[in-house]
């Protein structure tokens, strides 16, 4: 795979929904979260994600030690991860070693005209999350409209584009699947709408991955997202949200199995494939890609028709 595809990855597995980590998080036991954490720095991931989720009763005092916790084993940047404000301002405060990722900011006067003063005062990096006062944008266009709408107000506190990540909402293929064409139709947008706002710089991009995947069965979770992984890197996304415990999908975003996303390239570009000369990972990968573009009715035996 080209360097140009080299997907950056945030590691999800720091996350309170975790029984384990959720106690450690309880708790303040930082045994269980340092073991983790080994697991995760051996995967190589640009940033480590700290997911409190609501973190109504303690965030802001949980959040910075579980930031000095990891900075004392790693120098890979956090990514402060909770809707609780106190805890993500008390986070920003904590971090010494590198400007922390804030995930995430709405399209929502409520949120983002409180959260983005602290992204301008600690030069923190944000997400750009494509939920405007109406729920989730709804196709390319409005998603274009809500970056813009975050983007612009970044700009005026003098934060430039290369501090947000735009999140478009990955949405489960069994559900909305005409968002996750959307999703791609949007990125090859994104560049012309960040060249209007601000010349001569970039927006990076981001999403959950694993999103695609939820509500299937365990066992086609991973070829799902790995399919739809190599659909957004050919249209031009930055970085993914992703399981640093998945090898294949750290083996694709760091540019191998070139196999995997060659397949997937051509099934995007119209190419048909001959089952009967291919190896049975081969015509699962295609299956997959056929599924996700539509081509093929979903259900939850795709891979055996």
């Amino acid at each position: 795979m080209p360097e140009e595809v080299y997907m950056h990855t945030i590691a999800e597995n720091l996350n309170v929904i975790n029984r384990k980590i959720g106690a450690a998080f309880k708790n303040k036991e930082d045994g269980p979260i340092k073991t983790m954490v080994e697991g995760i720095i051996k995967a190589e991931p640009d940033w480590i994600d700290i997911n409190l989720g609501p973190a109504r009763k303690n965030g802001a005092e949980l959040m910075p030690w579980l930031v000095e916790t990891l900075e004392g084993m790693t120098d890979i940047p956090v990514v402060l991860d909770t809707i609780n404000v106190d805890a993500i301002k008390a986070g920003l405060e904590k971090a010494k070693k590198n400007p922390p990722l804030i995930n995430s900011i709405m399209a929502r006067p409520d949120r983002y005209d409180v959260l983005l003063p602290l992204a301008a005062e600690h030069k923190a990096y944000w997400v750009a999350l494509m939920w405007g006062p109406n729920g989730m944008a709804r196709d390319a266009n409005e998603r274009a409209e809500l970056t813009t709408e975050l983007i612009m107000k970044a700009l005026e506190l003098g934060i430039d584009c290369e501090y947000a990540y735009v999140d478009p909402i990955i949405t489960p293929v069994n559900i909305q699947q005409d968002q996750l064409m959307n999703n791609l139709e949007f990125f090859a947008m994104l560049p012309d709408i960040i060249a209007a706002l601000q010349p001569g710089h970039m927006t990076k991009s981001t999403n959950g991955l694993s999103n695609i995947s939820n509500g299937n069965p365990d066992h086609l979770r991973s070829i799902l997202n790995r399919a739809y992984l190599c659909m957004l890197q050919k249209n031009g996304m930055y970085s993914c949200i992703v399981d640093a415990f998945d090898q294949d999908i750290v083996d694709l975003c760091h540019g191998k199995s070139k196999w995997f996303s060659d397949l997937v390239t051509g099934v995007m570009e119209g190419k048909e494939y001959d089952y009967s000369t291919m190896k049975k990972e081969e015509v699962d990968c295609v299956k997959t890609a056929k599924v996700i573009l539509g081509h093929s009715l979903f259900s939850a035996s795709w891979l055996d028709i």
